[in-house]
This record gives C-alpha cells, sequence and structure tokens, in this order.
C-alpha cells in the first residue's frame, strides 16, 4: 500500500522525494527503489534490519507489543482452535478453509504421504552420520526428480497439488531419516491418521510394537508446528524468497530453505538451549552460581533460550508453549535431569529482577526444546521438526513471489573495499 506522501533526501546538493509506503498495520517504509538510478547513490543495511525487502500480506509481527499474526489472526487463536493443517492451508491461500476445502487438502495429505519407492534407496547412500537436516534437503530436491508433473505449475489444482506433496511428503522423510540414523526399519505412514499422529507413528512406531501418543503429546506437536509455520521475513524465508525471484521450482527453493535453517543462528536455537542444559549437568555446576554468571557481561556466559531479537517485551509464542510444557510432563511423568536444570532457570529467570527488567522471559526455543526431549525426539532431529512446521510458510512465500505480476530477480547491491585496479604479475615474478 501507498500514499501521497514523501520523504525528501538531500546528497550533493540534489534534493530527492522518496514515496512513502504505508502497510496495513501503519507500517512505514521509504521507497528507495528510484535512487540509485536517480543519483547513483545506494543505502547500505548490513544484515538488512533496517531493510524492507518485499511487500507481504502474510504475517504481521510487532515485536514492541508481542504480537504475532497469520493472515490477520491472533496466534493465540490459532494455537487454540485450529489445527496444523488447517493453519497451513489459512498461510498458503489466504482464508481459513470451509468444510469442502479442508477435507480435499487432507485427502491430497493422504493421497501423497507415501515415498517413491526408489527414494527408500536414496537413504542407504547416506553415512550414519549424517545430519538429518542434509537429508532433508538433498531428499526434497530428490522428490521432486520422481513427480517432473510438478516442476512447473500452470494452474491454481497444479499447486494445490504440489504444496500438499511437499507438506505431506516432508514428514515421511523427516521420520525415514531418523529411522535410518537408529538402524529401525522405516515405517509407513497410515491413511486412516491425522497429521501429527501420523508423524509421530512413522518415528516411534515398530513394526513389532505400535506407537500410539496422549492428546498431551499430539496437541504439543500440532502447537509446535503451527507457531514455527512462519515468522515474517527471517533468514530461511527470504532464502526462499530469493531463490524463488530465480524462477526456481517450489521444491527448489524450500530445500534451499531447510540449508538456511539448518545454521545455529537460525533453527538451531533450540538445540543450542539443550546443549547449554547438557553442559551444566555435565560440568556439575551449580545453578545459582551459574545464574550470576550470567549477569556477569565480562564472564562470557550465554542463557540461551531467553530473550529474542524480534520480540522485545515477550514471545507470544513462549506463553502458549509454557502451558503445553506443563501438560506434557505432567503426563509422561519424564524423568530427566535436564528438564530439571531447565525448570530450575525457568524459574530463577521469571522472578529475578534483572531478567525481568531486561525483559529477558523464556523464549519458544526454550519451550520446543523441552517439549521435544521430553517427547522422547533427539536433538539433532529438533531443527527438522521446525523445518516441518515451517514448510507452510516457505510454500506461502514462494506463491507470492511466484504470483507477483512485478517480480523481478533479487539482485542486492553491495559497497565494494577491494583492491582498486592493479595490474597481473606473472607467476616467476611475485
Amino acid at each position: 500500500m501507498s500514499n501521497t506522501e514523501t520523504a525528501k533526501l538531500e546528497l550533493d546538493g540534489q534534493s530527492l522525494e522518496l514515496p512513502v509506503v504505508v502497510g496495513t498495520e501503519n507500517e512505514r517504509g521509504v521507497d528507495i527503489s528510484k535512487l540509485r538510478g536517480s543519483t547513483g547513490y545506494i543505502t547500505l543495511d548490513n544484515g538488512y534490519a533496517n531493510t524492507g525487502s518485499c511487500q507481504s500480506s502474510i504475517t504481521y509481527i510487532d515485536g514492541e507489543k508481542g504480537i504475532l499474526r497469520y493472515r490477520g489472526i491472533p496466534i493465540e487463536q490459532l494455537a487454540e482452535k485450529s489445527t496444523f493443517v488447517e493453519t497451513a492451508w489459512l498461510l498458503i491461500h489466504g482464508e481459513l478453509p470451509n468444510k469442502e476445502q479442508i477435507d480435499s487438502f487432507r485427502a491430497l495429505l493422504t493421497e501423497h504421504e507415501l515415498l517413491h519407492e526408489g527414494l527408500h534407496k536414496h537413504f542407504n547412500m547416506f553415512p550414519a552420520s549424517s545430519h538429518p537436516m542434509a537429508i532433508l534437503s538433498a531428499m526434497i530436491n530428490a522428490c521432486s526428480c520422481y513427480h517432473p508433473d510438478i516442476m512447473k505449475l500452470e494452474s491454481e489444482d497444479t499447486f494445490e497439488s504440489a504444496s500438499a506433496r511437499l507438506i505431506s511428503k516432508v514428514r515421511t522423510i523427516a521420520a525415514a531419516s531418523f529411522k535410518t540414523s537408529i538402524g529401525h526399519p522405516m515405517m509407513y505412514p497410515m491413511p486412516a491418521l491425522r497429521y501429527c499422529p501420523n508423524f509421530l507413528h512413522m518415528m516411534f512406531s515398530r513394526p513389532n510394537k505400535p506407537y500410539e501418543p496422549s492428546d498431551e503429546v499430539v496437541d504439543a506437536l500440532n502447537q509446535i508446528l503451527i507457531l514455527h509455520a512462519d515468522h515474517e521475513q527471517n533468514c530461511s524465508t527470504s532464502t526462499v524468497r530469493m531463490v524463488a525471484s530465480s524462477g526456481a521450482n517450489l521444491f527448489a527453493s524450500c530445500s534451499a530453505g531447510v540449508c538456511a535453517l539448518w545454521g545455529p543462528l537460525h533453527g538451531g536455537a533450540n538445540v543450542a538451549v539443550l546443549e547449554m542444559l547438557q553442559q551444566i549437568q555435565d560440568n556439575k555446576t551449580d545453578l545459582n552460581q551459574f545464574m550470576e554468571k550470567v549477569k556477569d557481561k565480562e564472564s562470557g556466559v550465554r542463557l540461551m533460550g531467553f530473550g529474542h531479537r524480534v520480540y522485545k517485551n515477550f514471545d507470544p509464542r513462549a506463553k502458549i508453549l509454557k502451558a503445553a510444557s506443563d501438560k506434557v510432563l505432567a503426563k509422561l511423568h519424564v524423568k530427566d535431569p535436564l528438564l530439571d536444570i531447565a525448570r530450575h532457570l525457568e524459574d530463577v529467570a521469571l522472578k529475578d529482577s534483572y531478567f525481568k527488567d531486561r525483559n529477558l522471559y523464556p523464549n519458544v526455543d526454550f519451550y520446543s526444546g523441552i517439549i521435544m526431549r521430553a517427547m522422547g525426539i533427539p536433538v539433532n532431529m529438533f531443527t527438522v521438526i521446525f523445518a516441518i512446521g515451517r514448510m507452510p510458510g516457505w510454500i506461502a512465500q514462494w506463491k507470492e513471489v511466484h504470483n507477483d505480476p512485478n517480480a523481478r530477480i533479487n539482485r542486492p547491491r553491495q559497497i565494494y573495499t577491494g583492491h582498486t585496479q592493479r595490474d597481473y604479475v606473472p607467476l616467476e615474478k611475485r
């Protein structure tokens, strides 16, 4: 959205009028798309913290007020009342589905939940030490090779089938990579099960011992996936949009998103929480002394899973998962020293004025790590679960780029800081 308001920029004695763009939530930006053509200047914004890369109607975040909405609907309402599959439809298509639409979408998910048998051989080609995220990224691209009909999306029906295949098969791939890593036979999906129970079945069932999760565990997984389904223009989502802008297909773009999410500064945050807890246990660290070191900036000790770059007050997703973690731990009666440590750190941080004054509350990564640990999901699968949840958001973002008639290939500029022109020196004179 835009208005008639402009911003004035003075450069080299030249005055330039730049349009002001205003979003539906009154977010304001200065459109500098003609800056270089008019002045020869570009803007420099390392990490893009102050740069809007696109206009999007998918997700809205207000970090100061702790607001997260998908297509205008508060995350609290979706976590309480919706399912992951319904939320996926909302993100991708812009509206909540009616009964016919959700039934049709669920049928597509069931239809496409199996992997081509040829793909099963690929899992055995990875070393046992392979990280599940490497397998997931590679297998998403490999999967597209077995379905050439979805490489080009000519119609809305083709796109819906392709998005359903990706959302359905990503959980099958994820579970198969886990089974391969522990030497267990892969479990085929069960058409009678809904999305989350089906994934848990493929993760934890054995041919001689079916796994039947409690309602609390299913609900917690459903909420984890919903809360991670999209989060505006973060690193992996920006990567998906960047790749999509080249005209790359849906599977290739989302595979790139998996690679970006793999980074420890992005999707690996909940892994860092568990690694911190493990170090505390291994070193037999006194927890009160640990928290005192956290307060000391000179100590170099960091408290992982507390505070958030975007949310300056509180993470609305954390509030939801805290309640879910209470239910899951009470139901499973898990005896785990790491979870005991986590609860102690949480208790101290919620009561200590040092953390409260700085809004260093537990974030979504803290609670999601606790829940997945209690459910028996290994640490190296945490980011894979994140990727399963984020898939609808990536698909929605890819679709927004794909359907934009004014879209151009993304091509950031730079400020060059290397050598000025110099001559080639032959090898014998170097």
